[in-house]
């Protein structure tokens, strides 16, 4: 019978797969630096200030990257949820401090890998550093398709786009975290979920 780890080692490898392939042999040292941890609802696991030390992949639960200032003003960028890649993904590559906070908003189960040893694999196997470069751009194609809707469309249209491309995560994640995410007053998302249909 499968344990746990296992169960979430099999849905860390679909999703590199999809990403980029790995010979056997990677794999089999890829898979062998993750372990698995459990966090708490709004624990914070990596404050802005610290560098991030850790990859997480998500097996159970919704996490957020968020910025905060010195007014206590919030922005939130990015929500993880299984199965994907977490973490301050620019303080990991950097490792200098994060202007970032990556906190919980539900209890959740991670594989964590830390950075020397995927950095030592990424030397070591050509498809692990493809397979994080590859993961990289996707990031990257998304935050900038985020910044042109940020930007140019109005608050119907980011909802919209929302649903479009995300529609579970109205189940998945407190509204006032999305409306934060979308840039949109509570108020007016709130209206939005009442009056518009994908």
């Amino acid at each position: 019978m499968k344990s746990d780890l296992d169960h979430s080692l099999e849905a860390l490898r679909q999703v590199t797969e999809a990403i980029h392939p790995m010979s056997t042999d990677a794999w089999e040292e890829f898979s062998a630096i993750w372990q698995p941890i459990s966090s708490k609802r709004k624990e914070v696991m990596t404050l802005a200030g610290q560098t991030e030390r850790h990859l997480y992949f998500v097996v159970e639960g919704v996490q957020r990257v968020f910025y905060s200032d010195e007014k206590d003003r919030e922005a939130t960028l990015v929500f993880t949820y299984p199965p994907s890649f977490g973490g301050v993904l620019d303080s990991f590559l950097t490792q200098k401090p994060s202007r970032y906070t990556f906190e919980t908003l539900t209890p959740s189960v991670f594989l964590q890998a830390n950075y020397s040893t995927i950095n030592q694999l990424m030397l070591k196997h050509h498809s692990i550093e493809r397979l994080i470069r590859i993961g990289l751009g996707n990031v990257l194609s998304g935050l900038l398709e985020r910044q042109v809707e940020l930007q140019c469309f109005s608050s119907e249209e980011k909802f919209r786009a929302l649903l479009k491309r995300s529609p579970h995560v109205l189940q998945l994640i407190p509204h006032k975290y999305l409306a934060n995410y979308l840039g949109i007053d509570a108020t007016n998302f709130s209206k939005l979920l009442g009056t518009v249909r994908i």
